[in-house]
């Protein structure tokens, strides 16, 4: 493919970031990535990534398909790799590993694999080598942008470090915490920008797979589980290609989060601290809690629920995963929302009406309006989704509550990206032809999933 004749200034370097620099300069597109730490690493350890992850990695590079492959890790029980997660009373007193006495309350099957899930950092590892020579400036942590009304003139990034760059245009890949995210708002109102605490937290921890199969026995220790609770629940499954057990342990309180505002996300706590905010628990739970480290973290959950962002880009300025729409991980799903948002951007700017200025913005505003409806309705759905896995939206109803995720899920999972696609290049072949790249409401004729009193009313069709 021939090079495009501009270039494009990536602000940060996690999974986002990588993803999208290879995906554009697959579509030769000229990109140079910021990153504000000494070398590419991502904070957390397992994530999940499924069919539609899979999928956008596809379209985006069959080489990141390819390392992700690599890494992943299902369920190790062959009758079990279809399932998302076996639902269990977290609650119980019975043994994990007598599976005649802890039935599943019920069990989610995902689409094409079930559960996939490895550790970012290895994914991570996958992407440098794709990256383009030379692409990558380290220690570069953003001041701010100057994104002049003239577009001839090029798009400026400021850093601490009293450098600068330029390019003719900024994609924000910079995580919930964005920093390109304050250039989208109204300046008298800077904290719109921020991310709200969610009033969750979580402890992470990993663990043996050979201790973990002591405590829960191999079925509930070698595949996916989540357990039900009443205002905490945990997650547990396997990663690191079966040797080791993920445990994600979330707690729902009233209070604020300790620290001011969501640029401390995590705060130093201990094994004891779980054990006792899991007090209530049934032993299998508490048991993994006592295979953690005696030192752990508490991360506070924030996402941008209630402060959702009018349009994703203003100017030459495009905002892309997180920075755009931070969520809870109730879903799953966050960052496969980041790589589709790769996926339908680098098609966007690698069609070939794409060529100037002109034709960015109107490839940023075609994604906005592709994407926006999509991505905020999943920052307020997983909100929602731990309100049915804590007991609190439909009680112990858990007919309905299976429903209910089956069909949240479904949405997730069984979106057509390529029809996605073709849609946003009709879009952006418009706005051209029209000469209106300005931004757009999101598409109504997107389809949402069916309501069923989901108390979805915040969310924008």
């Amino acid at each position: 493919m021939s090079a495009k004749p501009f270039h494009l200034a990536i602000v940060g370097g996690g999974i986002t970031g990588l993803v999208l620099a290879i995906a554009l300069h697959k579509r030769g597109i000229h990109v140079t990535i910021y990153e504000q730490a000494a070398a590419f690493g991502e904070i957390g350890a397992g994530v999940g990534l499924h069919s539609n992850a899979v999928r956008a990695m596809k379209i985006c590079d069959e080489a990141i398909s390819a390392g992700f492959q690599r890494v992943v890790t299902g369920n190790t029980w062959p009758s079990k790799k279809d399932q998302w997660f076996e639902v269990l009373d977290g609650m119980s007193e019975a043994p994990a590993s007598a599976s005649e006495l802890l039935r599943p309350l019920f069990t989610i099957i995902g689409p094409d694999g079930g559960h996939g899930a490895c550790h970012r950092a290895r994914f991570l590892e996958e992407m440098v080598p794709l990256l383009p020579e030379g692409s990558a400036r380290f220690g570069k942590r953003l001041l701010w942008i100057d994104d002049p009304s003239d577009t001839s003139k090029p798009v400026t990034l400021f850093f601490e470090d009293g450098t600068s760059a330029q390019a003719d245009a900024v994609l924000g890949c910079d995580g919930i915490k964005s920093r390109v995210r304050a250039h989208l708002v109204d300046k008298n109102d800077p904290e719109a920008a921020l991310p709200t605490y969610s009033h969750k937290f979580v402890y992470r921890g990993l663990i043996p797979i050979a201790d973990a199969v002591a405590a829960l026995g191999e079925e509930r220790a070698a595949n996916s589980m989540l357990w039900f609770g009443a205002e905490r629940h945990t997650l547990t499954f396997p990663v690191n290609h079966g040797e080791t057990l993920n445990l994600v342990a979330f707690v729902t309180t009233n209070d604020p989060w300790p620290a001011k505002g969501a640029h401390h996300l995590t705060l130093p706590a201990t094994r004891e601290d779980a054990l006792r905010d899991f007090a209530g628990f049934g032993p299998n739970v508490l048991k993994l809690l006592h295979l953690t480290a005696p030192k752990l973290e508490r991360w506070g959950l924030f996402d941008l629920a209630e402060r959702p962002l009018p349009q994703f880009y203003r100017g030459r300025v495009c905002l892309v995963g997180d920075a755009a729409h931070a969520s809870t991980p109730h879903h799953g799903a966050g960052a496969a929302m980041c790589i589709e948002d790769a996926a339908v951007l680098a098609e966007l700017l690698g069609d070939a009406s794409v060529r100037d200025t002109t034709g960015l913005q109107a490839a940023f505003a075609a994604f906005d309006a592709n994407r926006r409806g999509r991505c905020q309705w999943l920052v307020t759905s997983s909100r929602r989704q731990a309100d049915l896995y804590e007991l609190r939206a439909l009680g112990r109803d858990y007919e309905a509550i299976a429903a209910e995720i089956r069909t949240r899920q479904a949405y997730i999972w069984n979106i057509d990206l390529d029809a996605a696609i073709v849609k946003s290049r009709k879009d952006l072949a418009q706005r051209l032809a029209l000469g209106l790249p300005a931004a757009a409401a999101p598409d109504p004729t997107v389809p949402f999933p069916p309501d069923i009193n989901f108390h979805l009313k915040d969310v924008e069709a």
